[in-house]
């Protein structure tokens, strides 16, 4: 049996309510809200917090092959996946690859998951970075997140959750939707012409996923649909002929629409309230699950809760994090987005990271791992060779902290320091077990900061110069939902 053994889903802390841009423009918006990916945050950073969230919820997974599927990529030349290995840790032997460039290449990457023998257990990660110009309802509808499932074949400690049980796609080359290397936003044709093309798709394929998997359309409990194409997506979800009641929501009044990272992310939620109905006994396992994504034709995917659902615990549930998320202000949001240009501190640009460097800190700057010393057991922050307790030379242990939380001892505010959404806040963090650092705060308003406050880990961009990304981990605080290293 081969199906999902974990899943997690990353939204960012930040919101936009979609009201404000008709307040602040006069037109476009809309109902609800759309997470926004914070200043320091990309599709390599919340990717790898989804990653991070979803091995967390299934400790006994070792991926043995690492994907990332994403439409607006960090890098391009550059594998975008190695970062993520990096920062999880993960053995050399294990590979990173990405899926890029097009919003079907989440659904891409775990079919091929799902389908291909041999490979082992499977990290299928995926983000996208939604933009869309003022007022427009790209921007209004869009959103960021990310997703991360582990596909493995059943075993012990890895019980699968969800098995696979077969899937359906159709594929037509025709341009609805369009974004040429370097554009911010994306074209689209007249809407009409993209609801005649994927609703006909759509229902090709969950034709041919339904006669794969010798299932009637009534005997499906849940099915999420997603894409881009609004109209088309409620167009299917009426056609589909499943009972009443069983289309899922599909985030896009909290969330918005996440493009490539979308379908997990809403899959995530789907098995995230089936494993809690069938813990509470609402309903038994044994349900049959249905993913279709709209995406230059369509793909369904088609899955069935197993017994182990009901003891499946999420590091942090996707409807946990929604539910976190704060406000931001239209015009931050113009302006992290690059598209509203404010005046810069008056101190001078970071210059770019040393690539010789980086790769020689590699465990400290993408895994945030200190040293122990073994008789004294002080912890160092950053790792040093030479012990602070008794000078001990090289009798050193690697410590990892990236899941660790602490405490606030003290902080400030810059507000002179360089930085693209200022002001800046420092903290002086005691983690548990040992290890004090001076780190920079994310994710928190300046004035709600206090002493003492509990802070875990995040890994985030510190800035970009010359083209190449600085990777480096923050403090957030722990907030409802959340819980001690998760």
């Amino acid at each position: 049996m081969r199906g999902i053994v974990g899943a997690a889903g990353y939204v960012p802390y930040r919101r936009l309510e979609r009201a404000q841009i008709a307040s602040f423009l006069g037109s476009g918006g809309g109902k609800g809200t759309r997470a926004v990916a914070s200043h320091d945050e990309d599709t390599t950073t919340m990717g790898t917090e989804a990653a991070r969230l979803a091995l967390r919820g299934a400790p006994g997974s070792a991926p043995d092959v690492v994907w990332f599927a994403t439409a607006s990529p960090a890098y391009l030349d550059k594998t975008n996946a190695t970062a993520v290995h990096a920062a999880l840790r993960l053995p050399n032997e294990v590979p990173a690859f990405d899926f890029g460039g097009a919003l079907r290449s989440g659904t891409g990457a775990l079919a091929a998951a799902l389908c291909a023998g041999g490979i082992g257990t499977a990290l299928v990660v995926s983000a996208d970075q939604r933009d869309g110009l003022p007022t427009s309802s790209d921007e209004a509808a869009g959103g960021d997140a990310g997703a991360a499932l582990i596909v493995a074949d059943d075993g012990p400690g890895a019980p699968v959750v969800a098995e696979f049980l077969g899937g359906g796609s159709a594929t037509d080359e025709f341009t609805d939707r369009w974004r040429t290397p370097g554009e911010q936003r994306s074209r689209v044709w007249e809407e009409r012409f993209g609801e005649t093309r994927y609703v006909p798709l759509g229902l090709e394929a969950w034709a041919r996923a339904l006669k794969t998997t010798g299932i009637d359309a009534s005997s499906v409990a849940r099915v999420a649909v997603t894409g881009m194409h609004a109209r088309a997506v409620k167009a299917l979800a009426g056609k589909l002929g499943v009972a009443e009641g069983a289309l899922a929501d599909d985030l896009s009044a909290s969330v918005g629409q996440a493009g490539a990272a979308h379908p997990a992310l809403v899959l995530t939620a789907l098995l995230e309230d089936e494993a809690r109905s069938q813990a509470a006994g609402e309903v038994p396992a044994g349900r049959v699950l249905a993913l279709i994504h709209l995406a230059d034709g369509a793909d369904v995917t088609v899955l069935r809760t197993t017994s182990a659902l009901a003891d499946w615990r999420p590091a942090r549930p996707v409807a946990a994090q929604v539910a976190d998320g704060a406000a931001l202000p239209y015009g931050k949001y113009l302006s992290w987005r690059g598209l509203l240009e404010l005046e810069p501190p008056r101190r001078p640009e970071p210059p770019r990271v040393s690539s010789s460097a980086a790769w020689r800190s590699e465990d400290w700057k993408f895994g945030f791992v200190g040293s122990k010393d073994r008789s004294s057991g002080a912890v160092h922050l950053p790792p040093a060779r030479i012990s602070m307790k008794g000078g001990a030379f090289d009798e050193m242990d690697p410590v990892p902290l990236a899941d660790a939380t602490g405490t606030v001892v003290t902080f400030t505010v810059d507000r002179m320091a360089y930085s693209p959404s200022p002001p800046i806040v420092f903290a002086v963090v005691d983690f548990d077990g040992g290890g004090r650092f001076p780190i920079e705060l994310t994710d928190v308003d300046a004035d709600a900061i206090a002493m003492g406050d509990r802070v875990e880990m995040t890994f985030r961009r510190l800035f970009t110069s010359d083209g190449i990304h600085d990777y480096f981990w923050k403090a957030k605080p722990v907030r409802a939902g959340s819980k001690a290293g998760g």
